[in-house]
């Protein structure tokens, strides 16, 4: 058993586990995602050989899109209510 800190809970895994691994397990999409390991950003193309292990440091943050694309139109309300 190993414990860890993941964005500043308490997580245990049976053994040291790949990111990878571990973010399959919260079926999370890599490419979606920024990780920091014991306090150093680790480039995306570095993903497959991080392992945790007992003691360490882990923030996940998901990308979150937007800016640019207005909001979707208002819908009408129910029975047209449209000017006649």
């Amino acid at each position: 058993m190993i414990s860890l800190q993941v964005n500043g809970k308490k997580v245990e895994l049976d053994q040291p586990t790949s990111l990878l691994d571990y973010l399959e397990r919260l079926g999370v999409n890599p490419r979606t995602v920024a990780v920091e390991h014991n306090g150093e950003i680790i480039p995306r193309t570095s993903f497959t050989r991080v392992t945790f292990r007992d003691g360490d440091t882990v923030e996940i943050v998901r990308m979150v899109g937007g800016g640019s694309r207005p909001p979707p139109p208002i819908p009408p309300p129910p029975g047209g209510g449209g000017a006649g």
